[in-house]
């Protein structure tokens, strides 16, 4: 893919890699949920987590494609353990990949998204996030830490066109579309079905007397970059909580665009993902957080007010 834009060229290489891999990955999954071979292997690292053949060929996938242009970096896959790569021992880029997300679905064609972030150890922040989305039109979601010091999102089509993410939503609860990813039944649509004050007041009548709050499934980090885009209006995670490589990616799209990001104490997440050392992204791989995610802060604190925790 060639794309006229603004973005610095770690970010460009980056998103290069993953448009190629949604390319080659695409047409895999496309066979196997028409076949109905799945290739489902055994999750040793994630018990109970559905891993796929294909999840381990785009884990392999973007080790090697990284390595084409990153000359040492520590790799912080979902698929494996964190491991050096190139000949310094003590690289500055740590990148955290989650290859294949929602992969239960990406084998029937429904959804899939693939994500990737490069963090600076010396500067305890991320400089790119790329999140893909394998079978729709809207293609990439981008963030990035410009020469200037500033943090700029984008999102790009599959024909090329990219667009600035600068105005998430200004809507409050009584309007919002607010997502959730509730596709487990005990783990999560449970919890979810147990929000009551959440519910009523997302389906209270706004200043016009008309109903207009509504519930959507949402998956990952996909989720943040939706809110990024305004085209939902926040996400919530209040269950299980998100692994690193499912929140990092998207929560720094969201905060690029101008979004907010909470936990359920009502802190700001920091950039700071905990990816500073070898024993600090081993502890972070192994956590899981809860947050609000919205388009503005009010909304952020309408949530807080109603969801039970």
């Amino acid at each position: 893919m060639t794309v006229e834009s603004p973005l610095p060229n770690l970010a460009r290489q980056v998103v290069d890699l993953v448009d190629a891999l949604l390319s080659e990955i695409r047409p895999r999954l496309v066979e196997a949920a028409l076949s109905r071979d799945r290739g489902e292997n055994e999750n040793l690292r994630h018990q109970g987590n559905f891993l796929s053949d294909h999840d381990l060929w785009a884990h392999q996938r973007y080790q090697e494609g990284l390595a084409e242009f990153l000359p040492s970096f520590i790799y912080a896959s979902e698929e494996d353990e964190p491991q050096l790569i190139g000949g310094d021992p003590d690289p500055d880029l740590c990148v955290l990949v989650d290859p294949l997300d929602t992969s239960e679905l990406a084998v029937r064609a429904l959804h899939g998204y693939t994500h990737i972030l490069v963090y600076s150890r010396s500067r305890r922040r991320p400089v790119v996030a790329v999140v893909g989305d394998i079978f729709h039109h809207v293609r990439l979601y981008v963030a990035a830490l410009h020469d200037d010091g500033t943090d700029q999102a984008y999102m790009i089509t599959t024909d090329g066109d990219q667009h600035p993410l600068n105005r998430p939503s200004d809507a409050d609860l009584t309007t919002a579309l607010v997502t959730n990813y509730f596709m487990r039944p005990a783990e999560r649509f449970a919890p979810l079905a147990g929000q009551h004050r959440f519910f009523e007041a997302l389906g209270a009548p706004g200043s016009d007397g008309k109903a207009r709050g509504r519930i959507g499934v949402d998956f990952g980090s996909i989720s943040l970059c939706h809110v990024a885009a305004g085209f939902t209006d926040a996400t919530v995670e209040f269950a299980k909580g998100f692994a690193a490589w499912d929140l990092s990616p998207g929560h720094y799209v969201l905060h690029a665009a101008g979004g907010t990001t909470i936990d359920l104490d009502g802190a700001p997440i920091a950039l700071d993902y905990g990816l500073n050392d070898l024993a600090e992204i081993n502890k972070t791989m192994g956590e899981r957080r809860k947050f609000i995610a919205a388009g503005n802060p009010g909304l952020a604190q309408e949530l807080l007010a109603v969801i039970d925790r």
